[in-house]
Formats: C-alpha cells, structure tokens, sequence
C-alpha cells in the first residue's frame, strides 16, 4: 500500500548536475522523515541525505547536495551539484520513521526500485 517511486537519474559529467525526485503515497507523507540512501557497485549501501523537517547529510555529499520535500505533492527531491565519479550508484528513496533524524537503512520501512545515476570522468 506504501508505494516509493524514484525518478531523474541518468548520466552526468563530472562537475555536472542532476536532481532525484521522490513521490511516496500510502501514508500521511508529511508525518515521516524522507531518506535517500545510494549503493555504488561492490559497496554497501549508504545514507546520503535525509529531510524530517531537519535536513540531514553525509559528509561525503555536504555542500554538494540538497534535499527538499514539498508536502503538498507527497514528493521529495534530492539536488545533486558538482558531481564526480564516485557518486556513481544507484540511488533509493526511502520512507522512515516519523520527524527524527535517520542515518540507517535499517530505520527504513519502505524503499523505492532505485534510479541508476552514472557520473563520466
């Protein structure tokens, strides 16, 4: 009933930008904190951001990315700026638990399919 649908990768240059969208339905979106979490190949899987109310971000993408969610559209969306290489992955949007800050997969319930963001040297 809780349906997560990632949308926006593609490929990029480096130096370049991309933004993520996010729609979630199934519950009262703005009662729950929002994630994005990425898993490059070989690695395991990894917090990048996050929106409660509060924004929260991995040192690896501070400055670099900004979330935002509007409640109205049940949707939220991950600005990626001066990308590199290393940010190639596959990106998942995620509903978590509500208004706190959540830095773990495992605080997670529901998970989008994923979207491929590829970054070119």
């Amino acid at each position: 009933q809780v349906h997560v649908l990632e949308s926006g990768g593609g490929l990029a240059q480096a130096g370049g930008s991309l933004r993520l969208s996010c729609a979630a339905s199934g519950r009262p979106f703005s009662y729950y904190t929002m994630g994005w979490f990425r898993q490059a190949p070989g690695k395991e899987r990894e917090f990048v951001a996050a929106n409660s109310g509060n924004t929260y971000y991995a040192d690896s993408v501070k400055g670099r990315f900004a979330i935002a969610r509007d409640n109205a559209k049940n949707t939220v969306y991950l600005q990626m700026n001066s990308l590199n290489p290393e940010d190639t992955a596959v990106y998942y949007c995620a509903v978590g638990p509500p208004g706190r800050r959540a830095t773990m997969a495992q605080e997670y319930d529901y998970w989008g399919q994923g979207t491929q963001v590829t970054v070119s040297s």
